[in-house]
């Protein structure tokens, strides 16, 4: 009987430091991860799916325009300024994506703004109550008048087209009513919701740390889903591919965000708007009310017999919509440091509305995210900075922004068209 013992390959190979060969497997395995990443995208694409992909190569395309016209435009100091702009209206912007999510429409967002503005000038400035009081008791009642159009839907039927084309109008006389004869009235310049509209950017060690925190979150659900999924013995996305995913969206941010500290830096108010958006896209994609959302969006009858509560939905997507129009008037107070009668006008309310769709939600119903108001109303905004910067008439902005959301609009409809033909398929 031999009294050699052979060695143990397990416990040699985990003691053993890692040879080329290791180092090649880690090269394969991070190259499969970007290659697995790829295909995936290209077979979302394939299937009509486009996502995000149109409004990113239009943001490219605008952008490369008007950097060739005028440098300035993506400078740090200006890229800061508009996402300043982008805060007021995307926040609009978010209420209509929960709208559209239900197949359903508001029109009167623009005067709910300009109402919710006035009524914070009147309450804080004028009758001497607490802002936040003030500001709380403006966004209640934008809520409430959302309530009340769900409240006409559900209960008479009236649709929602008909109902907030109304509100708009009666929402306009209120405003004019409110403001009195004055018309505007002026906030206390130096005070803090101005400054938060105008001045406040974060530190740039925060907006640094902040940056991080997209990737590690995407990282965090993408191992959550794929352990469940292996759980339940489907087909998972590999590890090497939600790590480059995450890695990929984490050196993006900070490059970001290094470039705009080379300026102002990051306004507070566009993170209040990315916060919301961060909310309200988990909420939509991760509870039972996101999922039921887009049920009722896909098709209202099937989800009644589902068991889905339709009209408790679509009290929910009024009261959140006007509720954050209320907000966007509160934040375009803020940013303008006035209110008057001209808030809210103009091409308020087709901007807010114009932003869901231009950035990927349907006017279907039954898709969209919140991350479609954030692409939109940057696709709005570079327009318009770069029209300003070149000097042009804003006449020139209303085309070039009517002709992106028709191209928005067919690209959703040949991409819904291609979602069914695959189906088919």
């Amino acid at each position: 009987m031999s009294n050699h013992t052979h060695p143990d390959p397990e416990r040699e190979t985990a003691s053993s430091p890692p040879t080329l060969l290791d180092r090649s497997d880690v090269r394969v395995k991070h190259a499969s991860g970007i290659g697995e990443t790829v295909s995936a995208f290209v077979d979302r694409v394939r299937s009509g799916d486009l996502g995000s992909l149109p409004v990113i190569a239009g943001l490219v395309i605008i952008w490369t325009v008007f950097t060739s016209l005028n440098p300035v435009f993506l400078s740090a100091d200006n890229l800061v300024n508009m996402l300043f702009d982008c805060s007021t209206v995307g926040v609009i912007s978010l209420g209509i994506v929960c709208v559209l999510l239900v197949g359903q429409i508001d029109l009167s967002v623009g005067s709910m703004s300009g109402f919710a503005s006035a009524m914070v000038g009147t309450l804080w400035v004028n009758e001497g109550w607490p802002v936040l009081l003030a500001i709380a008791a403006a966004i209640v009642v934008g809520a409430a008048i959302g309530a009340l159009y769900a409240l006409l839907l559900n209960w008479i039927g009236m649709p929602s087209f008909v109902s907030t084309l109304a509100g708009l109008l009666a929402i306009l006389g209120m405003q004019l009513y409110v403001l009195g004869s004055t018309g505007s009235i002026n906030l206390p310049y130096g005070s803090t919701i101005v400054n938060f509209g105008q001045l406040m950017v974060m530190p740039a060690p925060v907006s640094h740390l902040l940056a991080l925190l997209p990737g590690a979150v995407v990282l965090l659900l993408g191992m959550r889903t794929r352990a469940r999924r292996h759980a339940a013995r489907l087909s998972a996305p590999s590890v090497a591919s939600l790590v480059t995913r995450a890695a990929a969206i984490t050196v993006f941010l900070e490059i970001v965000v290094a470039y705009l500290n080379q300026g102002r830096g990051v306004p507070l108010m566009f993170g209040l708007f990315l916060l919301l958006a961060v909310v309200m896209q988990y909420a939509l994609t991760r509870t039972r009310w996101g999922r039921s959302m887009n049920a009722v969006g896909g098709n209202h009858e099937a989800a009644r017999r589902a068991g889905i509560k339709v009209g408790a939905i679509y009290t929910s997507a009024f009261v959140l919509c006007a509720g954050l129009a209320a907000l966007g008037g509160v934040l375009t107070a803020a940013r303008l440091a006035s209110a008057s009668q001209q808030a809210g006008t103009g091409d308020v309310n087709l901007n807010a509305i114009a932003a869901a769709v231009i950035g990927g939600t349907s006017l279907f119903g039954g898709r969209g995210s919140a991350w479609s108001a954030v692409l939109g109303i940057i696709v709005i905004q570079s327009i318009a900075s770069g029209l300003t910067l070149l000097n042009l008439s804003s006449s020139l902005r209303f085309m070039i922004t009517g002709a992106v959301l028709a191209i928005a609009v067919i690209v959703d409809s040949l991409a819904r068209q291609s979602r069914v033909s695959h189906g088919r398929a």
